[in-house]
């Protein structure tokens, strides 16, 4: 909690403590016990009444709020807490009481029942009640003081919750990368012989991604223009590998406008569906859709495998990290359906756009 809003809890306190003792001192003016003829001394009396109400409430409130609650109640030492929170209290009282017996009443409440006698005969009484006072304020005090801490924690387990969030999207990210790379690598490597002329085109784009991937991922979210403009030169280095030019059908329908989403949301479900797409010569082996909607953007996406797919080893990153990271990017906000049907593999994601 930013120090300024403890301060205004702390004035706060005060500020109406002090008003409950001025209308208890209010309403001892109205009541009979009020004699005209005894002014001075009643007003000198008033005067000590209200100091024995702050000096006891602030030894106690401060002792149990920096000393009390930290050392013993946080640490869950319940009946320690008690036993010091009365010693501290009757500290507080008997320090306000000697000191307004003796340096601030000087003689006047001696004299008030009737003679110093009788006055030190209350000495016990005054102590309890001070005490009473100060035990009343201290546990004021492990209040605010509990409420500030339980707020504080709040704000650090926020925090950290964030951190591993961030650490969690860089590790899985980190997961995405060399795959990326690796394949694409692969697929230029085998037209360098063929065709230099594409082969230099085609690093352009890996060039092109790769800045795509170092830089504008950064971020928590990018325009949806720009993931697309990503999936359209990874697919397009993807098709290195086959004359079918029918061989992946890429669509963009509906509004795409100013959306956001978060970057490389995406690639995961496609670059499985290229890892687990064995006949490059079918038509439409690979159908991608992406639709922007009002609110939300869908991702289509399918393609068809033949028996031999089951014996292939998982490739690319797993369906359950692949939901990790939706559940880190979108919590509850995301629908994710995938079905597994003969012999088309599909998965349909819609997230929220921003």
């Amino acid at each position: 909690m930013k120090k300024y809003l403890v301060v205004l809890l702390h004035i706060g306190f005060w500020a109406c403590y002090l008003l409950l003792v001025l209308i208890m001192v209010s309403l001892y003016y109205r009541s009979g016990l009020y004699d005209s003829s005894r002014e001075s001394r009643i007003n000198i009396a008033l005067q000590n009444i209200f100091l024995f109400a702050i000096t006891p409430s602030i030894i106690s409130f401060y002792a149990y709020y920096f000393f009390l609650f930290s050392r013993y109640l946080q640490q869950k030492k319940f009946f320690l807490s008690l036993i010091v929170g009365v010693l501290i209290s009757v500290t507080g009282a008997v320090a306000a009481y000697t000191l307004h017996r003796y340096l601030i009443e000087s003689g006047y409440v001696v004299d008030m029942d009737q003679g110093g006698r009788n006055g030190r005969s209350t000495a016990v009484r005054v102590i309890l009640i001070m005490t009473i006072i100060g035990a009343i304020c201290g546990a004021v005090a492990l209040v605010i003081k509990g409420f500030i801490t339980w707020f504080n924690e709040i704000k650090l387990r926020e925090l950290l919750r964030e951190k591993n969030h961030a650490m969690e999207l860089a590790l899985i990210k980190s997961q995405i990368d060399p795959h990326l790379l690796f394949n694409t690598i692969n697929n230029i490597d085998s037209l360098i012989l063929k065709d230099a002329v594409a082969a230099s085109n085609y690093l352009n784009k890996l060039s092109d991604i790769m800045r795509f991937v170092l830089y504008e991922t950064t971020a928590e979210r990018i325009l949806l223009s720009q993931e697309i403009e990503y999936l359209e030169k990874y697919i397009d280095l993807q098709k290195i590998r086959t004359a079918n030019k029918t061989y992946v059908h890429f669509e963009v329908t509906g509004s795409i406008g100013r959306k956001r989403v978060a970057p490389m949301v995406f690639i995961p479900f496609i670059e499985n569906a290229f890892k687990h797409t064995n006949n490059k010569k079918v038509e439409n082996a690979i159908t991608i859709n992406i639709i922007g909607n009002a609110d939300t953007v869908q991702l289509i996406c399918k393609n068809k495998f033949g028996p031999t797919l089951t014996k292939q080893p998982v490739g690319g990153l797993g369906n359950e990290l692949i939901k990790k990271r939706l559940d880190l990017l979108y919590t509850e906000k995301y629908t994710l359906d995938v079905q597994k049907n003969d012999d088309l593999y599909t998965v349909n994601l819609t997230i929220p756009n921003d």
